[in-house]
């Protein structure tokens, strides 16, 4: 068999951020009754639903911790080393912080793939770390029914820079860096119905670091950021909604999407983690189509930043991402929580 005849996805029941176990059932995985030991220096932990852990270092930085890892989204295994290590990444970008080293976790069907194989998706990694200016420093493999990649990464933070998920505030305009579709994609991908150009769109979206978060870091009218993978548009932003004591109302039209997605939508591509988002927490929100739907709860991996900015700096901000090569326009608004959904549609 030659690297060209292994087809990556065949070996896996779900792919990419597909795989993410749904927001309701993993509320009841990390439910406890028992005590939980209080460490004052833990500025963010699990008790909330951020996209990394940090620890206050004691001398002005914090350490962000994070990690994650999934089946291939891709038939490549150079490019699924390198989607894998991006959606990785993102989470420390997502705090505000600089990544400042990676170690890999590898699961592998030894007996069904060549350990040749597992080598390209390490170079992949290597060469988004490289990217990224950091080193993937080792890792641990086991072997494994499915083909698993990921990292584990940390980064530093200014304390007084970090930005979480849970402090926006009320008339923040919201921005998305990316565009949503990737997962529509996937699944037209896997049912063989992709067309090439679509292909490489995908895949370039989900292989771009999203550096811009280190900025975003330093913007001080940034009041809240998190990246949109697994849960979709509408689970993050619930979850951005909700640790902020917020509700938000959003403008379909201009969120940004991927051109082609009715092309592939008519033909019924969605993977099956966009029912599942849904059902977690389409009680949360209002009335949309079944075109909304699929759109705004598609499982993203290795998505785009979301970004709630203070409405009195938003011409300012829109224009230093200008400068940085991001042409952004704001989707919608946060606003006090009334007696409606957590978030409605204009």
């Amino acid at each position: 068999m030659t690297a060209q005849d292994i087809k990556l996805t065949q070996y896996s029941h779900g792919a990419g951020c597909g795989c993410k176990i749904s927001p309701a059932i993993l509320d009841t995985i990390l439910h406890s009754h028992s005590p939980v030991a209080i460490d004052p220096r833990l500025l963010v932990g699990n008790d909330k639903r951020d996209d990394a852990a940090v620890l206050d270092l004691g001398n002005g930085m914090g350490l962000i911790s994070t990690t994650d890892f999934f089946m291939p989204i891709v038939d490549d295994a150079y490019d699924f080393g390198r989607i894998a290590s991006t959606n990785a990444i993102s989470d420390v970008y997502a705090m505000g912080g600089k990544p400042v080293l990676a170690i890999a976790i590898l699961g592998w069907p030894v007996d069904k793939l060549p350990a040749e194989t597992a080598q390209r998706v390490l170079e992949g990694a290597r060469a988004v770390c490289a990217d990224a200016g950091i080193t993937l420093a080792g890792g641990h493999s086991i072997d494994c029914p499915e083909p698993v990649f990921g990292l584990s990464v940390n980064g530093m933070v200014p304390v007084e820079q970090l930005k979480q998920n849970s402090t926006a505030t009320p008339g923040c305009r919201l921005y998305l860096t990316k565009p949503l579709g990737v997962g529509i994609l996937s699944t037209a991908q896997k049912r063989g119905i992709l067309r090439p150009e679509d292909a490489l769109m995908a895949l370039q979206s989900m292989t771009t670091l999203n550096k811009i978060g280190e900025l975003l870091g330093k913007m001080h009218y940034v009041k809240a950021l998190t990246d949109v993978t697994g849960f979709g548009l509408l689970g993050h932003l619930a979850e951005m909604c909700e640790g902020s004591g917020l509700a938000a109302e959003i403008d379909f039209e201009k969120v940004p999407v991927i051109a082609s997605l009715p092309h592939y939508l008519d033909q019924g591509c969605y993977p099956g983690g966009t029912q599942r988002n849904w059902k977690s927490y389409g009680h949360k929100i209002g009335a949309l189509t079944e075109t909304q739907r699929f759109v705004l709860a598609d499982p993203q991996t290795s998505g785009g930043l979301l970004i709630a900015v203070d409405p009195d700096n938003a011409i300012e901000f829109e224009g230093q991402m200008r400068q940085e090569g991001y042409e952004l326009s704001s989707f919608g608004v946060l606003k006090e929580q009334g007696d409606g959904r957590l978030i409605e549609l204009r």
